[in-house]
């Protein structure tokens, strides 16, 4: 499994637990929040670690983006698509 299908799984998973959705939710507030949600999620059977992530949002970003009028100069400006750490964590908080 990809970054993004082990965060999607994931998700599910905290969408229906709330005690799973709080600890994640409560990775956020450490020093290093990345470090703490990845920590949380290997202790939980999730291979994520922090420069996977990273880049795992900058490749779909770049993909996006050359398949978007040939990725040229004149490719729309993408925001936010690319953080998948962000984006799974405003799912979660909308629960």
């Amino acid at each position: 499994m990809n970054v993004l299908e082990l965060l999607d799984e994931l998700q599910k998973k905290a969408l229906e637990d709330p005690d799973l959705r709080r600890e994640l939710l409560t990775t956020r507030t450490a020093d290093y929040p990345l470090g703490a949600f990845c920590k949380k999620c290997r202790e939980l059977g999730y291979e994520i670690y922090e420069m996977e992530l990273i880049s795992a949002g900058e490749e779909f970003y770049a993909e996006m983006k050359r398949s978007t009028n040939g990725g040229g100069e004149n490719s729309p400006m993408l925001e936010g698509e690319d953080d998948f750490y962000e984006m799974f964590f405003a799912s979660l908080e909308r629960a």
